[in-house]
């Protein structure tokens, strides 16, 4: 008989057959048990030790449905109260509705959309083969990705900047391959981040103040800041005490789990490359780009690279090259190249550079900068001379899903004098955060007004106080890791700011008008991508997911289990989902997370006119593989 492949859906019948089935952890049980039978006796549920809800917004009654099938001591409550059905005891299973069983242990670490033995299938050339290539509808996985035996929830911020459990990411290749450089130490039970580097091992605080020295990190007009190949995330973050927000991206390659390492610390970071397509963020997004030693030929293919750093660079904005060949006349002898092929590196850079009318600020010891322009008037002229790269005559600058790299100047904006700013000069941070974008004062997103802006802001305030009371684990400051799967003008993400959070606000792709361009204004940090798609994250990197009318957008595009799928890879255990969508969706969605071990409460909505919204609040139960059961060798990794 032929052996199934590892990754069809036959494998995972075969195997639930098989009696490869995770558990629910005992202790898991006694807080579920809990949840059920004596969470009615306060005004506060808490299903576990991570996240807890509390009836009602805004309201302390509890409701007869759900007192009468839990629990004979509880007592009559309204009718208006949390909708919360005796179907939430995980050990009732519904025959025609059954639970989605749990994947194999080797699925603990799946990123579908970077696998590596697809990816292989693949060109190398520009490294296509690390980019994004994801399985096909018959390929989707319809299981749950199980947790380590010993996943522990991670540590709170600002804790976790500085350790990880190592039951959580179980891999010690870079502590041994990096030891000399200080990226991440073994310590017993833990690591631990000393927040070196392969150009700062001496610690990113110390590196950072040496940036600091040459261009201006600390007065608020630099806030977004872009690393390209960011290790294990210790530039971006250490930068977030001087309130910088970094958006560190890495490939999924043999340092492995580097990007995981950063959203463990509590870190933004996605997996991504420099590869043939355009990075997935807008034009004009970042106030400083970054790259230490990150290995990318800079100067190749014409400058490509160089090239899409300038789009997503915002006018005035940095760009920080350390390590080779930077100083090669005097470090070349440690770098392992001969000194002539430094040599002709740092030529061919700093004349793509040029070609690019950037500035060279400075040159000191192993760090240079360069500046792009405020804007384009004298690069128009430099181009009678340097002909190559030419601005762009056509297409859309913030294009940027599946998009191939183009080697011309992404343009400017329009402007009448050379002081000027093109798109508009930013507030400073963090100012910046609610004042008009000037993609919308200036008219360049289509239907988004300044009321539109202001009114935004108002709703999403009120939304998240009345968030405080169902979520109670935002404010006391348990989570650190959101995702907002439809951000629109970033208004969830501003009204978040007063907590130890971050957020990645996602813009669907497709979807008219593309507002992430603001989101960056605001100087906050997000990607696009498309939901009917993984995520370019590791399992359980995640907190909280909020998702705002995310699947009435994609109802009619691919099937909705396989968001929620998706979804609860992502998800740590324990974290909570706040959906906000039509009634029949919400019932749908209700449906479907119940068979994933999600507890779930349908509330209303807030106090604004809602055209029959209503909300969904769930929370993934703590559970993880078995022990035992064997890591087939064929891992997906």
């Amino acid at each position: 008989m032929a052996k199934e492949h590892v990754g069809s859906p036959k494998y995972h019948l075969m195997e639930a057959r098989k009696g490869h089935v995770t558990r629910l952890l005992a202790v898991s049980g006694l807080f579920t048990l809990f949840y059920i039978l004596g969470a009615w006796q306060s005004s506060t549920i808490a299903p576990t030790t991570h996240t807890e809800f509390t009836n009602k917004v805004g309201c302390e009654k509890t409701s007869d449905k759900a007192a009468g099938s839990i629990s004979s001591r509880t007592s009559s409550p309204s009718s208006d109260s949390l909708d919360f059905d005796s179907h939430h005891q995980l050990i009732v299973e519904d025959p025609r509705l059954p639970e989605f069983p749990p994947c194999n242990m080797s699925y603990s670490e799946y990123t579908p959309c970077q696998d590596t033995s697809r990816g292989n299938e693949f060109d190398r050339e520009m490294l296509k083969y690390r980019e994004r290539h994801c399985p096909s509808k018959e390929e989707l996985l319809r299981c749950l990705i199980p947790a380590p035996p010993k996943y522990k929830l991670p540590f709170k911020w600002p804790k976790s900047r500085d350790y990880a459990w190592y039951d959580n990411i179980p891999h010690k290749e870079l502590s041994i391959e990096k030891d000399r450089q200080n990226w991440i130490k073994v310590e017993g039970d833990r690591f631990r981040f000393p927040g070196g580097g392969t150009m700062f091992r001496y610690g990113a605080d110390s590196y950072i103040d040496d940036i600091n020295e040459l261009i201006p990190l600390s007065n608020g007009t630099i806030r977004t800041a872009i690393d390209t190949g960011c290790g294990v995330a210790s530039w971006g973050a250490y930068l977030l005490k001087r309130d910088i927000i970094t958006m560190s991206f890495a490939p999924r390659d043999t340092h492995e789990a580097q990007v995981w390492f950063a959203l463990e610390r509590g870190v933004p970071a996605m997996i991504g490359i420099m590869g043939s397509q355009r990075l997935p963020y807008p034009s004009r997004a970042f106030d400083m780009a970054h790259c230490a030693r990150c290995l990318i030929p800079w100067s190749k293919y014409g400058g490509l690279y160089l090239i899409e750093v300038d789009r997503v660079l915002r006018p005035g904005g940095y760009w920080i090259l350390s390590g080779p060949p930077i100083q090669f006349r005097k470090l070349w002898r440690g770098w392992d190249r001969s000194r002539e092929d430094l040599k002709h590196e740092q030529e061919d850079i700093e004349d793509v550079a040029k070609r690019l009318c950037w500035k060279k600020v400075i040159e000191k010891d192993a760090l240079a900068v360069w500046q792009k322009p405020i804007n384009h008037i004298d690069c128009i002229k430099t181009k009678k001379k340097h002909h190559k790269p030419l601005i762009c005559k056509s297409g859309n600058a913030d294009e940027a899903w599946y998009k191939d790299l183009e080697g011309c100047i992404t343009p400017l904006p329009d402007v009448s004098s050379q002081d000027e700013v093109s798109g508009g000069a930013l507030e400073k941070w963090p100012a910046r955060a609610m004042a008009v974008p000037p993609r919308i004062s200036n008219n360049f997103v289509r239907e988004i007004t300044e009321e539109k802006f202001q009114k935004d802001n108002e709703i999403w305030k009120e939304r998240v106080t009345q968030y405080n009371r169902v979520v109670t684990a935002l404010p006391q400051g348990r989570y650190r890791n959101i995702l907002d799967m439809n951000a629109y003008l970033g208004g969830f993400s501003a009204a978040l700011m007063k907590y130890p959070v971050w957020v990645m606000n996602v813009v669907p792709v497709n979807i008219q008008p593309d507002t992430l361009g603001i989101i960056y204004e605001r100087g906050f940090v997000g990607v696009y991508h498309d939901w009917c798609e993984a995520f370019s994250t590791y399992p359980r990197t995640y907190d909280l997911i909020h998702a705002d009318g995310v699947f009435s957008m994609y109802q009619d595009r691919c099937d909705i289990t396989d968001i929620l799928l998706e979804m609860d890879r992502i998800l740590r255990p324990e974290g909570t989902v706040v959906f906000r969508d039509e009634p029949d969706l919400i019932r749908k969605i209700k449906s479907i997370a119940e068979r994933m071990r999600w507890n779930t409460k349908t509330v209303d909505p807030e106090s604004e006119p809602h055209n029959g919204e209503k909300i969904l609040v769930a929370i993934k139960a703590y559970w993880t593989g078995e022990a035992n059961e064997e890591r087939n060798h064929t891992k997906p990794n």
